[in-house]
């Protein structure tokens, strides 16, 4: 075998499984949906308030501190945090049914944003410190 045949077979392999990284929802976003720009992003206020709504909405499903719970998946992960604030913004509101994700047509675009605002400014790697399944409940 020639090294470019070997090379070849190399860059190949890395490219299915970057390819097979992305989640599959990605794949789905329009163009014009992926390149929209969050009006909130990185204003505090914005975050605040998308903290307040991810806690009503979404920390059932991926925890108080955004780092998933059993099939759910981290938002702090790097394919979340590499996501474009437009397909953050495509997936909640057209939801992921296969993933058990759903939609949040319902909420006002404003409160999607201000949830996309939060989730971006939480950064990627673990939260600073473990959280348990039991916190915030009462004994």
């Amino acid at each position: 075998m020639s090294w470019q045949t070997c090379c070849c077979g190399i860059v190949l392999g890395v490219a299915i499984t970057c390819g097979a990284a992305e989640p599959s929802w990605i794949r789905k976003v329009p163009e014009a949906d992926r390149v929209r720009t969050n009006p909130y992003d990185g204003q505090a206020e914005a975050i605040a308030a998308g903290s307040r709504l991810y806690a009503n909405y979404c920390a059932q499903c991926h925890g108080s501190e955004a780092l998933g719970r059993g099939k759910r998946p981290s938002l702090r992960s790097p394919e979340v945090q590499q996501a474009t604030d437009g397909e953050i913004f495509w997936l909640l509101r057209n939801g992921n049914r296969r993933r058990g994700m759903p939609s949040w047509n319902s909420l006002p675009e404003p409160s999607r944003w201000q949830i996309v605002a939060y989730i971006k400014s939480l950064g990627d790697g673990p939260a600073s410190k473990p959280v348990r399944e039991t916190e915030g409940t009462q004994r």
